[in-house]
């Protein structure tokens, strides 16, 4: 078993809780930074102004979206939840067994200490804990650098679905639980405001 607040060093502890009707433009204000780091990039994922709230209340609703939160705010966002998207995903696909990644989003003040890479863990750890088998998501289809950050991350790439109204389309999966199994990770936060982040198993 590990610890689950051990991990990074810094002076400002991070917290990992559902996000709440009250981080909503929190939430948006990141989202949209990130939009714009990506569009500036030639990324066309997201829309350049970030997501209208609409969008957002729905899955804070649900209780699928959580923050990341130090001392000075909102470090990092991600929803998670079992909404396979059917213009990508097929029944031969068996969308019930996986769980799905949407809105991942580091703030540019934090980047580089990865979070992005400890939020995917810590999914894959949710998936083992509501007996799933796989973690899944979607990402720009023309956009090769961060395909091969989520080759990095020991996700496969699975196909390519080319829509001509969609941006995404790049689907990727990776077996539940940690990178590549591996054992004794201390992931960067705590749980201490009631978020169920699962021992390795």
């Amino acid at each position: 078993m590990h610890s689950n607040t051990a991990g990074l060093t810094t002076a400002r502890p991070l917290t990992l809780r559902r996000a709440t009707d009250g981080d909503l433009d929190g939430v948006l204000a990141l989202l949209a930074e990130t939009a714009a780091w990506l569009n500036r990039r030639g990324v066309r994922q997201w829309p350049a102004g970030g997501f209208p709230a609409g969008r957002i209340t729905p899955l804070i609703d649900e209780g699928t979206l959580y923050l990341l939160e130090g001392q000075d705010g909102p470090a990092a966002t991600l929803a998670l939840d079992g909404h396979a998207d059917p213009e990508f995903w097929t029944p031969a696909d068996d969308p019930g067994a996986a769980l799905y990644v949407h809105k991942l989003a580091v703030a540019r003040g934090h980047s580089g200490r990865g979070l992005g890479e400890a939020l995917l863990d810590w999914a894959g750890l949710r998936v083992l804990s509501m007996g799933k088998r796989w973690l899944r998501l979607d990402c720009s289809k023309d956009n090769a650098g961060l395909q091969d950050y989520y080759r990095g991350q020991r996700f496969t790439h699975l196909r390519t679905v080319d829509l001509p109204h969609r941006a995404s389309g790049a689907l990727f999966q990776r077996s539940g639980g940690l990178r590549g199994n591996a054992s004794g990770l201390g992931l960067p936060f705590s749980d201490r405001r009631g978020v169920p982040v699962p021992e390795h198993v």
